[in-house]
């Protein structure tokens, strides 16, 4: 298994987990106890850490699979408290699944600009499909200018681009 501090280093990973998490989360990773399993409250105290952030962050890690937890209960009082730990050998699968995903919305997006053809206002720029141009008389909705056409081709060329990157990089084109 790869140290935390190995992966944090890395640019990648660090900038994934720095628009999933922000600072304070990779804080928390930075400073999480080791081994074993850590209540939210115990994370907070330890780390220094705001406990909504904590429990924030570890929510969030959570949806990734980068976090797991396991929930007791006091009988006594009946309260639940989650014990969590980290899960960053997930890393790489959870950059890969929504790299695919990211790749899929390129490729509606894609197939959303080959399938329409687009107006642009001359003046206040407001884009529309051909079919709602149409539906206006060509005349701007929002504040009245001509509808002229708007040749779409360099957007397309680019989403290409970053779609087929993207699945190269994925091993998949």
């Amino acid at each position: 298994m790869v140290a935390t501090a190995e992966l944090l280093n890395d640019p990648a990973i660090r900038s994934y987990l720095l628009r999933l998490i922000k600072e304070e989360g990779i804080a928390l990773i930075e400073r999480f106890p080791g081994e074993g399993e850590h209540s939210d409250e115990e994370l907070a105290e330890v780390t220094h850490i705001n406990l909504n952030t904590v429990r924030h962050t570890l929510y969030t890690l959570y949806e990734k699979r980068l976090a797991e937890y396991r929930r007791i209960k006091n009988n006594e009082t009946g309260w639940l408290t989650y014990l969590w730990q980290l899960r960053l050998d997930m890393i790489y699968t959870s950059i890969f699944e929504d790299m695919e995903l990211i790749q899929e919305k390129l490729r509606k997006k894609e197939r959303y600009e080959e399938e329409n053809d687009f107006f642009r206002c001359t003046q206040c720029g407001l884009l529309l499909t051909f079919n709602l141009a149409m539906d206006h008389d060509f005349t701007c909705p929002e504040c009245g200018g001509t509808m002229g056409h708007f040749d779409n081709e360099v957007l397309l060329a680019a989403l290409k681009r970053r779609r087929v990157a993207i699945g190269e990089s994925l091993g998949h084109e």
